[in-house]
């Protein structure tokens, strides 16, 4: 017994002392210094890292440790210069508690910040010692978000979400709420803290319930008064009993006791009678504007489709619905076919003074859901001015772009905006680790003079 004891405890001392300490390779953008998320780096025998927000990849390739690797380089709207047989990349000789930094070109206009779901946000900076009291959500893939104050809180919303017990684990809708101003600085290494709403395993858990089969989304999420003066968070419901194709809408309200969404009352339902949706409803991002009377409207989608007096009353009432006919595609400043529009989300920008608007291609290049486009508008309907190319892909999505200004102030030259990041809808099936099914963060500033022609 003594023998085999002692055996145990030598054999974790040679496990402790063979450990291989990472190498940290550190990606920064060459034009500022910051780190770069989401950064792929190959090796020759095709073994892959991607740097998490704060750059950084812990390299513990024990084969690689002490002899010339070459890493090739990859990230979408970044580059490095390719060689005389079109690699891209860098050589370096990695060693055990070494470093490295690579600088890499920003080919695009916006400025990546870094991912805001999902897990293991710092995954490789942990594996270095640093970030150790970064949180885990719980969640490991949200799609769609949504955001709006309410009650000094951010309250955010995603659709379908992957648990680490099970992919898609929620179909109906989590929830969670974070401080108003929940970034520290707007350039990275960065990251929000979200409180979920959890069920009794301290999980995030789903927040609607809709009779029937298939997963029930929420959108049009928004802050109303009612004519007392009193705040109501509601939002629309679709219930989608087949793949992507809704059966039911209907409106829903924020119950602050149960911690759900209520439903106030279905308002479409398929069937024989009226086998397609109505036109006008009030889902996608919102943005609220006052006429040159005074009046507050609010508006859904950018550009928008859907308006009607910002209030309870008005939004619960079918009859005030307003539709609009918005623009659907785009002169583009570098010329060429013009852009059509899938989907985007408007914002006033006091800095500029005016309506912006970003948006979503649809069948463009080199992704067919993955180019994002600015413009403006001088009023939420338009007209909108031609727009330039701000965010690109290498065949990957990036779809239900959504305008996070409350993290920024409206006087500064200075907008953030996430989306979905997935290989849905495109005809790629390598899929990054981490990063897939998830929500990616961009700066833009709007002085850069790149936006000029859209201005």
């Amino acid at each position: 017994m003594r023998t085999l004891n002692l055996l145990a405890a030598l054999w974790s001392i040679v496990s402790s002392v063979s450990a291989i300490q990472p190498c940290k390779i550190e990606v920064v953008d060459k034009s500022n210094g910051w780190p770069v998320p989401l950064v792929c780096l190959t090796t020759t025998s095709e073994t892959s890292f991607v740097t998490d927000n704060a750059g950084v990849v812990a390299f513990d390739a024990p084969e690689f440790m002490g002899q010339e690797t070459w890493l090739t380089v990859f990230s979408h709207g970044y580059e490095l210069k390719a060689d005389g047989f079109g690699n891209r990349g860098v050589r370096f000789t990695p060693k055990p508690g070494g470093s490295f930094k690579v600088e890499i070109e920003r080919k695009q206009i916006a400025k990546r910040l870094g991912r805001l779901t999902g897990a293991g946000i710092f995954a490789e900076s942990q594996k270095l010692g640093q970030f150790a009291s970064w949180k885990e959500s719980g969640a490991t893939g949200s799609d769609s978000a949504q955001m709006i104050a309410h009650k000094n809180k951010l309250f955010w919303l995603w659709g379908d979400t992957n648990l680490p017990a099970y992919p898609l684990g929620i179909f109906d809708t989590p929830v969670a709420t974070s401080a108003l101003k929940p970034l520290v600085s707007l350039k990275p290494p960065l990251g929000i803290f979200y409180d979920y709403v959890r069920n009794e395993k301290g999980m995030p858990r789903g927040t609607i319930t809709v009779d029937g089969p298939g997963p029930v989304w929420l959108s049009g999420l928004i802050s109303l008064a009612d004519r007392e003066g009193k705040e109501h968070l509601v939002a629309m419901y679709s219930k989608i009993p087949e793949m992507l194709k809704a059966g039911e809408y209907g409106l829903a309200e924020w119950n602050d006791e149960t911690s759900r969404f209520d439903i106030i009352a279905p308002f479409w339902k398929r069937s024989a009678a009226e086998p397609e949706p109505p036109k006008v409803i009030p889902e996608g991002h919102p943005a609220t504007c006052k006429d040159a009377n005074g009046k507050s409207w609010l508006y859904f989608n950018g550009p928008p489709t859907f308006k009607c007096a910002a209030t309870y009353e008005a939004w619960k009432d079918r009859s005030q619905w307003q539709g609009i006919e918005a623009q659907k595609s785009f002169k583009s400043v570098h010329g060429g076919d013009d852009v059509a529009l899938a989907s985007g989300s408007i914002a006033w920008n006091n800095y500029r003074k005016k309506w912006i608007l970003v948006f979503q291609q649809k069948f463009g290049k080199p992704s067919v859901f993955g180019e994002i486009w600015y413009a403006e508008g001088k009023t939420p309907e338009g007209p909108w001015g031609p727009a330039v190319k701000v965010v690109t892909h290498e065949n990957y999505t990036f779809y239900n772009v959504q305008i996070d200004w409350q993290l920024t102030s409206p006087d500064e030259p200075v907008i953030l905006f996430e989306g979905t990041y997935t290989t849905t809808f495109s005809s790629n099936k390598i899929k990054t680790p981490r990063y897939e099914y998830n929500q990616i963060l961009y700066r833009l500033d709007l002085d850069d003079a790149a936006l000029k022609p859209a201005q």
